[in-house]
């Protein structure tokens, strides 16, 4: 990994992208890790597209601002690349990660973009099998731990117990480390 890596999720507003920014970089810091985790809004409601960001690194991070060359791209609601290049900034080495039943390649041909690495998953569908409604910022998770190796997985799900056990119980807490661990494993690369 290197020294720095900046990951940027695209999604709406109530869909956990924020979360997800950072409960990745909460456990990036158990692993002694430096970390920022910060979300970026538009319109303050529910629904509307909203971006966050996470920052990992080995050394102290000194940037205070967005996330405008990403390494890695991950997108909850596929809906936004209708009208928002997901790609902007992700350089030829850069992941792009899509909540999608659509296969990498098409995503490929989507979004244009032809270099790096593309990963799908319909995590959409796995929070509907494993959570009961659509909250798909977890499962993405998964596959973004698969996709890059950035952070254990046994870790996320440790830290996630933590953070949620007190707030939504048991069983949501299960349901989400399903969610998880069923992503990392069905992601697809291409």
């Amino acid at each position: 990994m290197p020294k720095l890596i900046e990951v940027r999720f695209h999604g709406r507003g109530g869909q956990g992208a924020k979360t997800a920014a950072q409960l990745l970089a909460e456990t990036a810091l158990g692993e002694g890790m430096y970390i920022q985790a910060f979300p970026e809004y538009g319109p303050e409601r529910s629904g509307a597209p909203m971006v966050a960001f996470t920052r990992i690194s080995d050394e102290p991070i000194n940037l205070h601002c967005g996330v405008t060359s990403p390494g890695v791209v991950v997108v909850i609601d596929p809906t936004i690349m209708e009208t928002i290049d997901v790609t902007e900034g992700l350089g030829d080495e850069g992941i792009l990660i899509v909540n999608t039943q659509e296969n990498p390649e098409v995503i490929r041909q989507k979004t244009k973009f032809k270099k790096g690495k593309v990963f799908t998953l319909d995590a959409t569908q796995i929070s509907l099998d494993t959570l009961g409604r659509p909250m798909p910022n977890t499962p993405m998770l998964g596959a973004l731990i698969k996709a890059t190796g950035m952070i254990s997985l046994k870790n996320l799900e440790e830290d996630l117990r933590k953070k949620f056990l007190k707030k939504i119980g048991e069983k949501a807490v299960k349901g989400n480390i399903d969610a998880i661990e069923r992503a990392y494993e069905e992601v697809e690369s291409g």
